[in-house]
């Protein structure tokens, strides 16, 4: 299975940039895993800040679990991706089967991170968006769909999100294969085109 991983800070539009790809590649279905189904219900204890989880660190993801499953993505084998739900910071009893296919668009914050991961990615993806955009988009969201009130949002941006960028996330961008800006249109096209040549 070709994989192809998106990676990029939390609001830069990665979910968005793969259902790009997705619409624009012809001749198989593309299927989507998205690394925020991986975070683990509880996390490392030295994963708190100011006694609030720390969602942002690398450490809140089920990694042993991911490594499986893209394992197995690899051999052409279904799996059972797990279902997080943000509202109650757990997973749910259902899950997602994904696979087997042809190709895999895998979109996270992280998506970069991991060697073991990086190793299995046919294409590695960096969406570079600047900060002021990203928070605002997060902003948007949080309040939308994840019921989390406006100085929740501030104090989790400025405690975990902003450092853990700095610190863990936007260094992981000099593994990429590409990077993209804000203007994911013609990117999308290009991506898709490159995906579709190499199914052909």
């Amino acid at each position: 299975m070709y994989i192809v991983g998106i990676a990029g800070g939390s609001g830069s539009g990665k979910t968005t940039f793969a259902s790009k790809i997705i619409e624009k590649v012809t001749g198989t279905r593309v299927m989507h895993l998205h690394q925020d189904s991986y975070y683990l219900e509880k996390l490392p204890k030295d994963d708190f800040i100011n006694k609030k989880p720390n969602y942002d660190h690398p450490s809140a993801f089920d990694w042993k679990l991911l490594r499986k499953h893209f394992a197995a993505l690899k051999k052409n084998k279904r799996i059972e991706a797990p279902v997080y739900d943000f509202v109650s910071s757990s997973r749910l009893a259902q899950t997602v089967k994904i696979g087997p296919g042809k190709v895999c668009i895998f979109d996270g914050i992280y998506a970069l991170y991991d060697p073991l991961i990086r190793d299995m990615l046919d294409l590695k993806i960096f969406l570079h968006v600047d900060a002021d955009i990203r928070f605002i988009r997060r902003l948007h969201r949080d309040v939308r769909e994840r019921g989390r009130n406006l100085d929740g949002i501030i104090d989790q941006y400025y405690d975990m999100v902003r450092p853990m960028h700095r610190q863990y996330l936007e260094p992981t961008s000099i593994y990429a294969d590409l990077v993209v800006g804000e203007d994911t249109d013609r990117a999308a096209e290009v991506v898709a085109s490159h995906i579709s040549a190499h199914l052909r």
